[in-house]
Formats: C-alpha cells, sequence, structure tokens
C-alpha cells in the first residue's frame, strides 16, 4: 500500500480507488510515509481529510493510553521473567530460561499488541491464547535435560514457531493477505534496527550507573542486573514496537539506508569468507563444529537477504542494489550446497540425529526459498520486473517455515524418544 500511495500522490483517482479499497490500510500507510511526502499539495490535503474524525488531541489521548499499556505490558513481563527469583526455584535444574525466556518475550509482545489494536478478533483471540496456554503447558513438562539433543531443539524451535504465532496477531489475523505478511517482515527489519539502538543507550546507561554509584562506595551491580537489566531486555522489543507504531517516520527512513550498506558489506564479507575457508583449509564435512557456524552464517545471510528485499522495495528502482542482492542469492546458495552436501555426508557415515535431521530439514527449506528468491531477483535484474514479486514470494514462503517449527518443536521429542 504505502509504495502505491507514494507512486499515485499526484493522481488522485488512483489515490481514491487505493483509499476505498482498504481505508483502514490506506490510512495506517499514508500517515507511516506521510514525512516523506508531506511536500506534496496533495498530502496535506489528505492528511486533513484522514484527520478530520480524528483530531490532534485525539492522538494524543490514544498515545497517552499506548504509554499506559507499555508500561504495564512491560511490568507483567518482567515479572514473568522474574519467576525463578519470586518462587526460589533452582533455574539450572529446571531449565526455566530455556523452556520459557521466548514464551514470556512473545507473549508480552503479543499482549502489547493486542491491547493497542481497536479491532480485535474475539475468535482469533481465544485462539491465539489456547496455543500460548498448550505451548507453556507442553514445553514445561518436557524434561529438563541438557543432554536431550531433540529436547534442546523444542527449546530452540518453540520462539520460532511464536514468532510466527505472533505475526498472525500483528496483521489482525488476515492470512490471506500477502501484503500484510510483507509489512511483518518490514516491521520485524525495523525492530531489530530500533532494539540493536536501544540494547546499545542501555548498556552505556549501565555502565555510567554502576560507575556514578561506585564512586560512592555502592555495590548495586547484583540488584541492577537481577532486577533492571534482566527486566529492561525482555521489555526492549516492547519498546521498540511502541516507537515504531507510535513515530513511524523514526525507522522509515533508516531501515532502507541499513539494507543498501549492509548489503553489499556481507556480499564482500562473505567472499572473502569462503575464499578463507579454502585457504586455510577448513572442512564442513569433518569438523562438526565448523558445520554449525556454517549454518549459522547461512541463516544470518538469508535474514539479510529477505530484510534487504523488503526495503529495498519501497523506493524507486535501484539497479545497483537489486544485483547486488541476486549475486548475494547465488553465493548465498552455493553456501548452503555446501552446508547441505556436509549433512548429507555426515549422515551416511553417522546416521540419522536430532541435529542432523533438524539442520538438514532447514537448509531444505532454505534452498527452496533461495532458488525461488534468486530466479525472481535475476527477472528483476535483467527482465524489468518489479522486485516487489519477490516480496510476495518470501511471503507466499512463511507458512512453510511456520509447519517446520510446529513439527520440529512438538514432533521431534516424540520421534526421537526425547534423546
Amino acid at each position: 500500500m504505502k509504495p502505491d500511495i507514494k507512486k499515485h500522490i499526484d493522481n488522485p483517482v488512483q489515490l481514491e480507488k487505493l483509499y476505498r479499497a482498504d481505508k483502514k490500510r490506506f490510512k495506517n500507510a499514508f500517515f507511516e510515509i506521510y514525512p516523506e511526502i508531506a511536500d506534496k499539495k496533495a498530502a496535506e490535503f489528505w492528511k486533513t481529510r484522514l484527520e478530520f474524525d480524528n483530531p490532534g488531541e485525539d492522538k494524543e489521548k490514544k498515545r497517552k493510553t499506548n504509554v499506559l499499556y507499555l508500561i504495564v505490558t512491560c511490568l507483567v513481563t518482567g515479572l514473568l521473567i522474574k519467576m525463578p527469583q519470586l518462587t526460589n526455584l533452582d533455574v539450572n535444574t529446571y531449565l526455566f530460561y530455556e523452556k520459557n525466556a521466548g514464551l514470556i518475550v512473545f507473549l508480552g509482545l503479543s499482549a502489547f499488541v493486542i491491547s493497542t489494536n481497536k479491532q480485535i478478533n474475539t475468535k482469533f483471540l481465544i485462539i491465539s491464547a489456547i496455543v500460548f496456554v498448550i505451548s507453556a503447558v507442553y514445553i514445561n513438562l518436557l524434561p529438563s535435560d541438557r543432554d536431550s539433543y531433540s529436547i534442546n531443539l523444542a527449546y530452540i524451535h518453540l520462539p520460532l514457531f511464536l514468532w510466527c504465532l505472533y505475526g498472525f496477531i500483528f496483521i489482525g489475523f488476515d492470512g490471506n493477505d500477502r501484503t500484510k505478511r510483507i509489512d511483518y517482515i518490514k516491521y520485524n527489519g525495523d525492530l531489530a534496527i530500533l532494539s540493536a539502538v536501544i540494547l546499545i543507550a542501555g548498556g552505556i546507561l549501565t555502565a555510567v550507573t554502576l560507575g556514578l554509584f561506585s564512586a560512592i562506595d555502592l555495590d548495586i551491580e547484583k540488584f541492577y542486573f537481577d532486577y533492571i537489566v534482566i527486566i529492561g531486555l525482555v521489555s526492549v522489543p516492547i519498546v521498540a514496537t511502541y516507537i515504531i507504531n507510535s513515530f513511524p517516520s523514526m525507522t522509515t527512513k533508516i531501515a532502507p539506508v541499513i539494507a543498501r550498506i549492509f548489503s553489499p558489506l556481507v556480499l564482500v564479507t562473505l567472499i572473502i569468507y569462503l575464499i578463507s575457508i579454502v585457504l586455510t583449509g577448513k572442512d564442513p564435512y569433518s569438523d562438526r563444529d565448523f558445520l554449525f557456524v556454517f549454518n549459522l552464517l547461512l541463516l544470518g545471510v538469508m535474514a539479510i537477504i529477505v530484510f534487504s528485499v523488503s526495503e529495498t522495495s519501497e523506493g524507486e528502482k535501484q539497479k545497483f542494489s537489486e544485483l547486488t542482492l541476486f549475486v548475494l542469492s547465488i553465493i548465498t546458495l552455493m553456501v548452503d550446497l555446501i552446508a547441505l552436501s556436509a549433512i548429507v555426508y555426515r549422515l551416511g557415515e553417522y546416521g540419522f540425529s536430532p541435529n542432523r535431521t533438524a539442520v538438514l530439514g532447514s537448509n531444505l527449506l532454505i534452498f527452496g526459498n533461495l532458488v525461488w528468491i534468486m530466479i525472481e531477483l535475476y527477472k528483476v535484474c535483467f527482465k524489468d520486473d518489479d522486485i516487489k514479486k519477490v516480496e510476495l514470494i518470501i511471503a507466499r514462503y512463511l507458512p512453510v517455515y511456520a509447519l517446520w517449527t510446529i513439527f520440529v518443536t512438538f514432533g521431534f521429542p516424540l520421534i526421537f524418544g526425547m534423546k
């Protein structure tokens, strides 16, 4: 919706059609991009029109209400993360944080988004609550065994499954609208950037605070880390979400710039890294730890490609950025093929295990997604296709990842007998 508004800002007929097609979405998209189009006469007209039934005082009231929801959500989330200390639970024996940290963070995010959403579908709200309850009961009933690979995989994949559930809540339970899935991807990019900024600022504040109290011989380090830092960490994504929703102009201009800078840097780094692997003789076929790092690299680069595609599509056509993403997708595909061959080799040598099966499955999913993305990026670069088609492919593939996270989280411990 945002690119269409920008494109047709001087075309009143097309703008009116967009508005009548989906008034709420048009309104939200318009105010997000307003700082970028404020110099247009039509933008001022539409701003006045859209705000006519929502004057400034109402917006200020809504913002204050959202701040109240923010404070309450952060406090409740912080209280949940401190449950071991409040109940004298041994976190090492019970593995509380491994089981519940992701659950608590996404519960807090979901509660904040739902509480600030005017239109709530009660049916889907109840279903979401049931899923959270089932997930909490299930993960806490699993044996607290750090030596069980299948259980550890469940710990890792449950937050990924909840990320998918949160996305469903974020888009208003409208799973058929792929453009809303794209909005969710872009939101995650903005969330990552803003959360990083908040964490850096929080780190500086922590250093200054501890230094000041240390200067007057007061040791507050344990208290500060046990309460302020822990609660602050789980509150960061909620605070970032509030800022993104309330002040969209803060992130709409930063994210595309970050994407343009990072894509070529990641491409150069990846090329140098692959050359260094050859020169140093590192072998992912026999070195399990190196294969693990290799797969983390693959996931990271895949995430950057997805983020960069979603942000590149926001502005005008950028040939250099599109070519960079195309080359990056090819090299990432090569990395994935190396990883897949190493996994197949290890399966032949040592047989199936929870870790090898999980890595094989995730790499196959990424491989399929990358091939599709690469083909469409080729069409974008050399056949002048719209990069938005790449976005739609990414959006269409999201449910596949969601199904995989469900399978690993709930199926692996049973299939592999908790081993």
